[in-house]
């Protein structure tokens, strides 16, 4: 856990501060979900099965989250650029968090694991 921990302090404001936040508004959306550190960034699972994570557009320098299963998402809001499966939810770090679309997209990616679309 110190790790993950870590992960959060080491990063430079405003980003820090979003994905704290971010943090604590996914891990509120159901008690499945958990938070670990992979690959060097924070992934959130749920029932053990990765759904989500966080890192920096390289060329834009704004945080994002990630979601596993894009390709399940047809959101006009969610970026692929140039992945096959993950999509993104790209994060003006000047603005409000869009409480509502990373609501949405959480819990619209952990239906599909509670509805069998993806299995577990």
């Amino acid at each position: 856990m110190k790790q993950l921990d870590d992960f959060y302090l080491n990063q430079e404001e405003p980003i820090k501060g979003i994905f704290l936040a971010l943090k604590e508004i996914i891990l509120k959306q159901d008690s499945d979900i958990t938070n670990t550190l992979k690959y060097g960034m924070p992934f959130f699972s749920y029932k053990g099965k990765m759904f989500c994570y966080f890192w920096i557009h390289k060329k834009l320098k704004q945080p994002y989250i990630g979601i596993v299963e894009g390709k399940h998402f047809d959101e006009d809001f969610l970026l692929q650029e140039k992945r096959s499966r993950m999509k993104i939810l790209l994060l003006d770090s000047e603005k409000d968090l869009p409480l509502e679309q990373i609501k949405f997209v959480v819990q619209k990616a952990i239906n599909l694991y509670k509805s069998g679309i993806v299995k577990i």
